[in-house]
């Protein structure tokens, strides 16, 4: 179970604690367990500040304050103090990846049976999408809706999700696509074939969490292929 541990401090020398963290930091190198840590400053009390530390599980976090390096800088740290820093321990008990999830409804929308999805509520309006199959990348709202038509004019088609990672700001998916040709599509009359490929997506998210860009890298050749677009080009 993820660990999460609050530390609450509040110090008049903050530089000096930030360079101390950057110690810790190198000389912890290769032996910590923290995967993520964030420090926030009380907007109305500029002296007060809470670290948010993430851990794979309790136990890690216990290997890591049993570190001879953790304990010393520790001692600096309460040294840097106005008063003895408090702490709080934190099963997780509920994690909700937000701009995972705005990547994975994405994709669902783009796939969903109707009329082409506005993506209002998951793209910003002068969403830059770059795909290398394209000329030139297409921006707005109006250029990936056009993109998304000529896909959906071509193919019934779903999405399956493999994998998911998100650092930061970026969230990169892992698809399988799966599609029907019915229409035409880049000059191919529709064949009736079952058809499929595999891509990668990277994600850029705003801080509300909608996509403001996205990089595309999929097995176009591929798929033209079992469209027989290639058949003419090898006789």
């Amino acid at each position: 179970m993820t660990f999460v541990q609050l530390i609450d401090c509040k110090t008049n020398r903050f530089d000096e604690m930030n360079r101390l963290m950057d110690t810790w930091v190198e000389q912890t190198k290769g032996k910590r367990t923290a995967t993520h840590s964030v420090i926030g400053k009380d907007r109305s009390d500029a002296s007060h500040f809470i670290e948010i530390v993430e851990f794979p599980s309790y136990e890690e976090a216990m290997r890591n304050s049993n570190l001879p390096e953790t304990d010393r800088i520790f001692q600096e740290m309460v040294a840097l103090c106005d008063e003895m820093p408090t702490f709080t321990d934190l099963d997780v008990v509920r994690d909700e990846q937000l701009y995972e999830a705005t990547a994975r409804r994405f994709f669902e929308e783009l796939s969903a049976k109707g009329d082409t999805p506005t993506f209002n509520d998951v793209l910003i309006e002068d969403y830059h999408d770059h795909d290398p199959a394209n000329p030139q990348d297409n921006i707005g709202l109006d250029a990936i809706r056009r993109e998304v038509e000529m896909w959906r004019g071509g193919f019934d088609f779903s999405f399956t999700i493999e994998d998911q990672l998100a650092q930061g700001d970026l969230v990169c998916t892992r698809w399988t696509w799966n599609g029907l040709h019915k229409g035409d599509f880049m000059g191919i009359e529709a064949t009736g074939k079952k058809v499929s490929m595999t891509g990668c997506t990277i994600q850029r998210c705003t801080p509300d969490g909608k996509i403001a860009e996205g990089w595309w890298q999929y097995d176009r050749l591929g798929l033209m292929e079992q469209l027989g677009a290639l058949d003419e080009l090898q006789q």
